[in-house]
């Protein structure tokens, strides 16, 4: 049986961190690479990622992803561009109509009925038309605040309320998370992006309580969320931010959905660069009041880096064997490590 043929659209954090993931997995191979940043565009992945090519064939990275995606090329790419559905639809639409499975990392393609009902319709459509199926996921949306919660109340006989909290550390993003999350700016531009909308903040709140409510039930007739400056005292540096002492290292995001007029889904997520440089350790907590209560928590954090490139890596073979069509974490098998041959989990 042939490898798992998988291409790559994006090389930054998230689409180089999965090319690692997978050069060390069985039975699954990269066979093309789209990234049109100067630095990486035209250079051979196994340099960029300083890995031995050793017998696998090179993989030059293409500015052009006519030249990476052909029709049924390959089995599956992995879009990890975006944050948006609206702006992730022309790669997404591509791809399908080359006949290609696709996960993507944009945050609003883990539950796009949420906020973008017509575009979802259409992105079902061009799938099913093409015989091949489409997610959105990542370590947040799509797991942590989200599906692991749906899966928490499976235990439960009666939901009340559920209360969804994520303290985490930006550090492990690129420079397109930070720019969203307002990272280096002064307060003073920080407000003026929030009153603008020209700062989104965290991506995923309205698709994660969507989510939780069309899974158990509860039929969320509002949605809103907040958003504040977390300002730092003392200068911080990440891989792909900065922010000096006095600006913004962060946002603390809050978001509600409402069921009959009753706030029944709090979302909590103060996010940040290097939060233990002031003393804040990061974890993950899910408090569910009902019969019997739940209360879980994750200390600390699931690294939001590691975790949205493991989730992509490991929904490949669900989104391969899943039948035609727009798929989301509620209706694809639970995901879980590919720690075999990927060719074992593809039925054909």
């Amino acid at each position: 049986m042939e490898n798992v043929k998988v291409a790559l659209w994006g090389f930054g954090a998230m689409g180089s961190g999965m090319a690692k993931v997978l050069l060390g997995r069985k039975g699954v191979e990269i066979i093309g690479v789209c990234d049109m940043h100067p630095e990486r565009a035209g250079r051979s992945i196994f340099d960029i990622l300083n890995v031995e090519k050793g017998n696998r064939m090179d993989v030059i990275v293409q500015s052009n992803i006519e030249d990476v995606l052909t029709e049924k090329g390959c089995d599956i790419c992995i879009c990890a561009t975006d944050s948006f559905t609206k702006n992730a639809f022309p790669k997404l639409k591509f791809a399908l109509e080359k006949k290609v499975n696709v996960i993507s990392t944009a945050e609003e393609m883990s539950y796009p009925q949420a906020q973008n009902t017509e575009l979802s319709k259409e992105l079902d459509r061009i799938a099913k038309e093409n015989g091949v199926s489409i997610l959105g996921t990542g370590i947040n949306p799509g797991l942590i605040m989200d599906l692991l919660v749906v899966c928490l109340t499976g235990c439960m006989t009666d939901v009340k309320h559920i209360e969804a909290k994520r303290v985490n550390s930006l550090s492990p993003f690129g420079p397109a998370v930070m720019e969203e999350q307002g990272v280096g700016l002064t307060v003073e531009d920080f407000n003026k992006g929030v009153e603008s909308g020209k700062l989104a903040g965290h991506v995923g709140f309205a698709e994660s309580v969507r989510m939780i409510g069309d899974a158990i039930g509860f039929n969320v007739d509002k949605f809103e969320q907040q958003m504040s400056p977390i300002v730092t005292k003392v200068d911080r540096k990440a891989p792909y931010g900065f922010a000096a002492a006095g600006d913004v290292a962060g946002v603390n995001m809050i978001g509600q959905g409402y069921v009959d007029g009753e706030v029944k889904i709090d979302m909590i997520h103060p996010q940040q660069i290097e939060p233990e440089m002031e003393g804040t350790y990061t974890g993950d907590y899910i408090t569910i009041k009902g019969t019997p209560e739940v209360s879980m928590s994750i200390k600390p954090e699931v690294d939001g880096g590691l975790g949205t490139i493991a989730m992509c890596v490991n929904m490949i073979p669900h989104v391969i064997n899943a039948d035609p069509g727009l798929k989301t974490m509620i209706d694809l098998p639970v995901p879980r490590a590919i720690m075999g041959d990927y060719r074992d989990f593809i039925k054909r």
